[in-house]
């Protein structure tokens, strides 16, 4: 069960309430019995420590260092296209018969 803070409006007293989802919301004060108890929200105390998920799958690169760019490896693949289009020179110094 989720625990939720209580703030009087009229006198200021605060506490602590452990409730169930389902039940309704504190509305009297126990200590001045006026109708003005509210809810306190407060922030929520979450941290990323490390090199988490967003450092590592954010989708913007990858998370290997040695990992290279498509425009990297793309003059690799280019230079092997260029050498299987290229003929084969006929050798200039052998002798035909």
């Amino acid at each position: 069960m989720p625990t939720y803070s209580y703030r009087c409006a009229n006198c200021g007293y605060a506490f602590d309430q452990y409730q169930a989802f389902t039940d309704d919301s504190l509305t009297v004060c126990p200590n001045c019995g006026e109708p003005q108890l509210r809810k306190v929200f407060n922030s929520i105390g979450v941290t990323f420590n490390g090199s988490g998920f967003y450092h590592n799958d954010s989708g913007s690169g990858s998370s290997t260092p040695d990992a290279k760019p498509a425009a990297e490896k793309a003059p690799k693949a280019e230079k092997k296209a260029e050498k299987k289009a290229e003929p084969k020179k006929a050798d200039s110094g052998s002798t035909t018969s």
